[in-house]
């Protein structure tokens, strides 16, 4: 993550905007290339090699799993720019204008907090249990992972709040894009199974 022009300090919104901030999970995208590649690997043997319904098992286990594995590790990001968070979880983004935010928090988990009372987690900003047990031990506050980020959220929020196209309420938008694929996927493996 590059680190850009900062938002004035003042409380009044930057002169400058800066570039679209970034935040992700290093470790769940690690996680999913060995995922997919064990799964292309298998799926595509059973394809090759199977034989009868095999392939039709091991062609809907292929388009009911890779989207899953794609939703759950590639795509959760949180976006920040001046005017907004858009958090992407894995079935559905949420943007979240900065004068609609009432908290960020690290808890069990990341999560915004509108002004309206709704709660949207952040996947991609994860929570390292045994960060949060050790802060709660010494009884410090440990800025590691999810708290740095979460400061830095919060700075944004505090500092772009005030402007005029920071306001608004928040949309959510279902992300079909991953649903669809995967209950058809879903759907054909069941039947494949059935018809084994």
């Amino acid at each position: 993550m590059t680190s850009p022009e900062q938002p004035g300090t003042s409380g009044t919104p930057s002169q400058t905007p800066y570039a679209e901030r970034v935040y992700r999970s290093p470790l769940a995208m690690a996680g999913g290339v060995l995922l997919l590649g064990i799964g292309l690997w298998m799926g595509g043997d059973a394809l090759v090699r199977g034989e009868g319904m095999t392939r039709w098992v091991a062609l809907a286990a292929l388009l009911a799993g890779v989207p899953l594995v794609v939703a759950f590790t590639f795509r959760p990001a949180v976006y920040a720019n001046d005017d907004r968070m858009r958090v992407r979880n894995p079935f559905r983004t949420v943007d979240v204008p900065w004068a609609a935010v009432e908290a960020l928090r690290a808890t069990y988990s990341t999560e915004v907090v509108t002004r309206g009372g709704e709660k949207y987690q952040l996947w991609a900003v994860p929570v390292s249990m045994r960060q949060r047990k050790l802060a709660v031990r010494t009884g410090g506050k440990v800025l590691v992972g999810a708290e740095s980020t979460l400061s830095e959220l919060r700075q944004l929020a505090e500092q772009n709040a005030v402007r005029p196209s920071a306001k608004g309420e928040p949309q959510v938008r279902w992300a079909y894009e991953v649903i669809a694929p995967a209950a058809v996927g879903s759907v054909a493996l069941v039947m494949s199974l059935a018809l084994r």
